[in-house]
């Protein structure tokens, strides 16, 4: 699969910025099952400065900063990726979820301790007795890790309503559990909580979903989204990538961008400002397939 993907974020705010600094997560990754073959960031008004590195899990990331004075920010992604299908071996997840937990409680060598950072709670997934609970019935005893995860992400998607208004960024995975309901992301924190609840390493990963327009409508372009999910891992490096949202593996149609311990590590676009006032965002995706 080949995908062209384009994310404009607009701020335009109340007053005059003065001053601001911002950090982007928006060029997709390279890794084993997909290639980002073309990116570009176009940013208004230009940067006074701009760097391109990797953050401490090895995303891409963009710092750039506005000294001239601004009334509107636009960031725009443009980029072109390349998707595999994920090649796993056969045996990945078939072993039991507690030696996972083991193996994360006392790793053996650099991969399983690398694995092990994510079997703890982090501020948008943290650890409570609720989470615990809900995901036991999950998590029983001997039960292969593929098995537990997917049934997880099973209940998630039965007993979850999606609703864009219910929550906030800030929403705890506790008040996730009391409305039952929420978006991707409130999902991937609450499956990614009831894994490390049980000891098992789980991460954060946040991409882009190619969407199917409605039954006999158009296909409306910059109506996608940004898109969550979570990578459980297998042990010996392997993570299996899995939607909770859409009760599945992840596969060829997920665009994975950045992956963290939550969202708070993997924002598409986060900074501090100097004036401003109130402010408005408008958020516009689009996902398309190329021919190849």
């Amino acid at each position: 699969m080949l995908y062209s993907v384009r994310h404009r974020t607009t701020y335009r705010y109340e007053a005059p910025v003065t001053l601001s600094h911002h950090a982007a997560h928006l060029r997709p990754l390279d890794r084993h099952q997909q290639t980002c073959r073309a990116h570009q960031l176009m940013i208004e008004p230009l940067p006074t400065s701009i760097e391109e590195s990797s953050d401490y899990f090895g995303n891409g990331i963009t710092v750039f900063s506005i000294t001239g004075p601004h009334q509107s920010l636009i960031v725009e992604a443009m980029s072109e990726v390349e998707m595999r299908p994920a090649t796993l071996d056969p045996s990945a997840g078939r072993i039991a979820w507690e030696r996972i937990a083991d193996e994360a409680r006392s790793p053996h060598d650099a991969v399983a301790l690398a694995a092990a950072e994510f079997a703890v709670a982090s501020p948008a997934a943290d650890v409570t007795p609720l989470v615990k609970s809900f995901a036991a019935p999950s998590f029983v005893p001997g039960r292969p890790l593929v098995e537990a995860t997917l049934d997880l992400a099973h209940r998630i998607h039965r007993d979850f309503a999606f609703d864009p208004h219910a929550t906030t960024i800030s929403t705890p995975t506790d008040e996730v559990l009391r409305l039952k309901r929420g978006v991707c992301q409130d999902f991937a924190h609450l499956m990614i909580a009831g894994c490390r609840a049980h000891g098992v390493p789980a991460r954060y990963v946040s991409g882009y979903l190619e969407t199917d327009p409605p039954a006999g409508g158009k296909r409306l372009v910059g109506a996608d989204a940004s898109h969550a999910w979570v990578a459980v891992h297998a042990g010996a490096g392997i993570w299996l990538e899995i939607d909770p949202t859409n009760d599945r593996l992840a596969g060829t149609s997920h665009v994975a961008v950045a992956q963290g311990r939550d969202y708070g590590d993997v924002s598409p676009l986060r900074g501090v400002i100097l004036g401003g006032g109130d402010h408005v965002i408008e958020v516009a995706v689009d996902v398309e397939r190329l021919l190849i």
